[in-house]
């Protein structure tokens, strides 16, 4: 017998623990494909492959016996020895698969990838032996190591299969820490792949996410449309081009063209949904959300989607319908049994994140509550706010509920009420006493109680002295109190902190502009602004608001009036009709008031304005 083998540790714990089972990156959903399923390329492997009993002679089941109590007394190289001895000699996959997850379970990465280069050795067909030499190979960092491992993968799989392991190729690289080494490990991978029909769309989709990552945005973005022309129905190249497509007009128009099928998946309409969402582009964001529930009505999602939206741009009615019908859609779900219990997931498999299991729906439902009571609270029915707010039993939202019910209290008056009530919420993690100084802010910033709002805001700054969003939000505040010089210091404090964060470029670029001071500057911050969040309507509002004040009319006209297409809000209204109104326009800019006023008449910039141009509606 051996004496005992002590390992070399080469593997870090995280990659040990997928490598160990034999998991490949490339089941399930993708990252990047919103919903879209793909099916695996490559077997998962569970358990070593069993051992013909003809095989069995007297010198393997002595071998395999010490081997086992070897691993049982804990001398694991021992163990390791005999099995990959025992494999060499029969030739058995099983074994070598054993021996190689012996060494995982170690952390032992060289005597991984010497028992998987001797399976390869030994069966030079083996799919098992290739993809653990290309991941032992990466999880060691010697990716240019991978390149041939991972091309002998790819070549010996079928070609119907090829195209799932190249869509998981990003993912199974997305550990390499130099980005261009993983692009080169990629290219010369999908080498001999991108001139095969089978194949050449998902080598071009992958390609382009490896560019994306190594910052090479517009080779991404031209990889994405020669995909695309490749096979005009595939989601791939739809995926890639939804992550430029905030930054990217080619890149939107890319995923526009794809949506306008008659058979586009309404999975990747909602990716587009979420990205016009997060550039507050919420009237693009509803057109969508209306093809979807048009033709996919039993899709609960869109309908909770488009009730949040319906609901910030006040129109509380419209959001209720939406917000009931996902409710009813939920529950529905919630309660159905699998039509064929054969298919059902098993227990362990199940995952509460997903649409239609009872926790996932039991979650989402909790925020269906709590918008119910908003939207309640919006048409002034506050029994039917706190109806909705009972219903709400998650204690990881209880402070959203405080909050709620605080806000409520407030409107009637009742402050020292309302704050003690949020207060008053229990702390359950680190970051819950920051999330009640927010909190209790923003009910006071709801009643326009700016001095107090400041105060909280002043604490909480003072606590977390480097949280852009605490300092962005008293910065906010004190703009209200005209407290300039304050406001500019934050908002500055804001953009050393975060340069690319584009709502504090805005802030500081609109109150010079509305202000009529520093002209220029305000114009550079706002354009900075845009260029971090292209298509945000509130701030080509400010663009257009600063070219106002520059007297260049056309462009004002022209921006304004295309942050009001994609924004309606009564803000932005407030801005064109006035704008529209000095040119001459009044009979446009009363109708532009007359829909801002509609959707929120209690917005003080919109009212501001009406008085003080004595404007009657």
């Amino acid at each position: 017998m051996p004496g005992y083998m002590p390992f070399s540790r080469g593997l870090p714990r995280p990659l040990l623990s997928n490598l160990a089972a034999g998991v490949v990156a490339l089941a399930g959903v993708l990252p990047w494909q919103v919903g879209v399923a793909q099916t695996a390329a490559a077997p998962t492997p569970t358990e070593p492959a069993p051992i013909v009993n003809s095989a069995l002679d007297g010198q393997l089941f002595y071998q395999l016996l010490i081997a086992e109590l070897e691993l049982s007394a804990g001398r694991v190289g021992n163990a390791y020895e005999l099995l990959l001895e025992a494999a060499r000699r029969t030739g058995d996959e099983g074994l070598f698969q054993r021996a190689v997850e012996i060494a995982l379970q170690e952390r032992a990465g060289d005597q991984a990838l010497a028992a998987a280069n001797a399976w390869r050795s030994a069966l030079p067909k083996a799919l098992g032996a290739m993809r653990y030499q290309a991941q032992i190979q990466l999880a060691l960092g010697r990716a240019d190591d991978a390149v041939e491992p991972l091309g002998a993968w790819l070549a010996s799989l079928p070609e119907a299969d090829r195209s799932n392991l190249i869509s998981g190729l990003p993912r199974l690289l997305q550990g390499v820490p130099d980005k261009l080494q993983a692009l080169s490990v990629c290219t010369k991978v999908l080498a001999p792949h991108l001139g095969q029909a089978a194949t050449r769309t998902a080598s071009r989709v992958s390609l382009g996410r490896m560019q994306l990552a190594a910052g090479n945005s517009q080779q991404a973005l031209e990889l994405a449309s020669l995909a695309q022309a490749d096979d005009a129905a595939a989601p791939g190249p739809v995926m890639l081009a939804l992550e430029m497509s905030s930054n990217s007009l080619e890149a939107e128009q890319l995923v526009q063209a794809y949506l306008a099928r008659t058979d586009a998946l309404p999975n990747l309409r909602m990716g587009y949904v979420r990205q016009l969402t997060l550039q507050q582009r919420f009237a693009d964001a509803i057109r969508q959300l209306d093809l979807i529930t048009a033709s996919h009505p039993k899709l609960p999602e869109p309908w909770l989607t488009l009730g949040a939206l319906k609901l910030d741009l006040k129109q509380a009615t419209e959001a209720e319908t939406a917000l009931l019908r996902y409710v009813d859609l939920a529950t529905q779900e919630a309660n159905a049994k699998p039509a064929d219990p054969a298919r059902a997931k098993p227990e362990a498999e199940t995952d509460p994140e997903e649409d239609g299991s009872p926790e996932g729906n039991a979650r989402d439902l909790t925020q269906a509550w709590l918008l119910l009571a908003q939207a309640a609270e919006q048409r002034g029915d506050t029994v039917a706010s706190e109806k909705w707010l009972a219903k709400v039993e998650n204690p990881q939202r209880l402070l959203d509920v405080q909050s709620r019910r605080a806000t409520i209290l407030a409107k009637q008056g009742k402050i020292k009420e309302a704050r003690a009530l949020i207060q008053a919420t229990p702390e359950r993690t680190g970051d819950d006493a920051r999330a009640k100084l927010m909190a209790e802010a923003q009910m006071l910033r709801d009643v326009q109680r700016w001095t107090d709002a400041a105060d909280v805001l002043s604490r909480a700054g003072q606590k977390f002295p480097e949280d852009v969003d605490v300092i962005y939000e008293w910065a906010m505040v004190e703009e209200k109190l005209e407290h300039w010089a304050e406001m500019e210091r934050l908002l500055r404090k804001v953009i050393k902190l975060k340069p690319d964060h584009p709502h504090a470029h805005n802030a500081l670029g609109y109150s010079l502009a509305d202000r009529g001071l520093r002209l220029p500057e305000a114009r550079e911050l706002i354009q900075r602004a845009l260029e971090l969040a292209p298509g945000d309507p509130f701030i080509t509002d400010s663009l257009g608001w600063v070219a106002y004040r520059m007297g260049d009319r056309d462009e004002a006209v022209k921006l304004l009036r295309q942050a009001w297409t994609s924004r309606p809000d009564a803000e932005i209204a407030a801005h064109l009709g006035e704008v529209l109104w000095a040119y001459g326009m009044h009979e446009e800019a009363r109708k532009v008031w007359l829909d801002g006023k509609a959707r929120d008449a209690t917005n003080e910039v919109l009212r501001e304005t009406l008085k003080r141009l004595k404007v009657s509606l």
